[in-house]
């Protein structure tokens, strides 16, 4: 059941005349037996402020657990919520909202006072009741799978209830079809995608190759067109049965570039790229969406790591050929941008949820809510990648760069890594992704030697390298 109520409280220090020194709305977005969701959305009615404190006090003995969009903390009663590093800058009429996730008993009242770096807030009328339905339980997980959407900045499924996804990535369907070698890099038959659920993961994100998914003729005929469609599907249809989601990501596409950090001079689909090209990524998307759009339990990551801005001179061009496509500097063909991308997908009826990464190969978000993309269906979500050697590598960053974007929409880290075959790095991120009820998958689910690249199993299955066993032992320790 969901409960919704609105209080708004306006106010001025003592003695004054001016207008409110600010407009607080208390909103109880949701509500169940012991808990409930709350949000508060601050105006500042003063002057300009460069930093701000938000203070108020519970009337029933409610306790937060988490919160977002502030720094919230709680002794007895008394709640603080302190700006973040991002939105700490408040300009007169300047609105800010951070929400939370509380437990309660008996009554679920609400709170009267709120005090804006100390000024008390004065209450304007008695507040609207805040409704209470002890015996409504939460939502109950929809079982196995689940099929996603987004509702605020969290991923929900089709109960309503809250998710995440915590999992792997398992890679080789971007190129061993393409080097003529196969579909996949080692065993994807029922043992090892149980190994992979065993680890307590719930999802895994399945790396393709666009040239071997439309069968173009640079691809072996063993390996292209229906009989690689058919491999990907039969490994989505056996994570499923393991209960997990699979998430279909675009790895590797067609476009020759020689520029800055270019992986390969290749034309074909055999290196990363910039950015993915518009002779057929848009049509790669429009069929894969045309597959799976009938089961939303399938997720689609529209392409693996962007990295516009080591070919474009400006950060501002980068980020218009991400979301625009076109003729972006640096680049020598013609660009598909992730709204194509979107645009691709929904034109099929797909309503299925769709991760946007960011631009340095994944690692920077600093503008994706300036530029994301519109999508139709409201099922979007942001993806980034962190591994040690990467620049935003520091809570500092993640605070500044990630946190404004976990506040306004899901955000996965559809890679986590580190190259010292230990995992002190990803257990770092792992626990500022916890502290937020974010998402993260590890990569990757192969047997590759761990001091050269993050490879999470010394085999299928399922031991760990030494890398591999902190991703385990956590999603372990997580699991109910």
């Amino acid at each position: 059941m969901t409960a919704s109520t609105a209080l708004t409280l306006t106010g001025t220090a003592s003695g004054a005349v001016a207008a409110p020194v600010c407009t607080v709305e208390y909103t109880v977005v949701g509500q169940w037996a012991g808990g409930y969701q709350g949000a508060v959305t601050l105006t500042n009615g003063a002057a300009p402020l460069n930093g701000w404190s938000l203070g108020f006090s519970f009337p029933a003995g409610q306790v937060v657990g988490r919160g977002w969009g502030g720094k919230w903390s709680q002794s007895g009663a008394d709640v603080t919520v302190v700006n973040e590093s991002w939105n700490g800058s408040l300009a007169t009429g300047a609105k800010v909202t951070g929400g939370f996730v509380a437990s309660w008993s008996g009554t679920n009242t609400a709170p009267t006072a709120f005090a804006l770096n100390g000024v008390p807030c004065e209450t304007n009328g008695p507040p609207a009741p805040t409704p209470t339905d002890p015996t409504s339980p939460p939502p109950t997980p929809a079982s196995g799978a689940p099929e996603l959407g987004v509702v605020g900045n969290e991923l929900v499924d089709q109960n309503g209830a809250v998710r995440r996804l915590l999992g792997v990535n398992r890679s080789g369907g971007e190129f061993m079809c393409v080097q003529g070698h196969g579909f996949f890099d080692g065993p994807v038959d029922d043992a090892s995608i149980g190994a992979i659920a065993d680890w307590k993961a719930n999802a895994v994100r399945i790396p393709l190759n666009e040239e071997c998914w439309l069968g173009l003729d640079n691809v072996k005929p063993e390996y292209r067109g229906a009989h690689y469609v058919a491999a990907v599907e039969e490994l989505v249809t056996r994570v499923l049965a393991h209960g997990m989601t699979p998430v279909v990501e675009l790895h590797w596409t067609h476009g020759r570039y020689t520029g800055n950090s270019a992986g390969c001079s290749d034309v074909h689909a055999s290196c990363q790229k910039p950015m993915p090209g518009a002779r057929y990524t848009p049509a790669f998307w429009a069929s894969v969406a045309n597959t799976f759009k009938h089961d939303r339990r399938i997720v689609f990551d529209l392409f693996n790591e962007p990295y516009p801005d080591r070919a474009t001179p400006t950060a501002a061009q980068a980020w218009s050929c991400w979301r625009d496509g076109g003729t972006c500097p640096g680049i020598g063909y013609e660009v598909a941008g992730m709204q194509d991308l979107v645009d691709a997908v929904r034109a099929t009826g797909a309503k299925n949820l769709a991760l946007v990464p960011g631009i340095a190969y994944s690692n920077d978000l600093s503008q994706w809510l300036a530029h994301a993309p519109t999508d139709p269906a409201g099922n979007l979500a942001a993806a980034w990648h962190v591994y040690n050697f990467n620049s935003c590598s520091t809570e500092t960053c993640w605070n500044d760069t990630l946190a404004p974007v976990a506040a306004r929409v899901p955000l996965l880290a559809g890679e986590i890594g580190e190259n010292t075959c230990g995992h002190a790095f990803v257990d770092r991120v792992m626990k500022w992704f916890d502290d937020r009820g974010l998402s993260y998958l590890g990569w990757t689910w192969n047997t590759w030697d761990c001091g050269s690249g993050p490879a999470l199993i010394s085999a299928y299955d399922g031991t760990p390298t030494a890398f591999g066993i902190g991703l385990r032992d956590h999603l372990r320790a997580l699991s109910p």
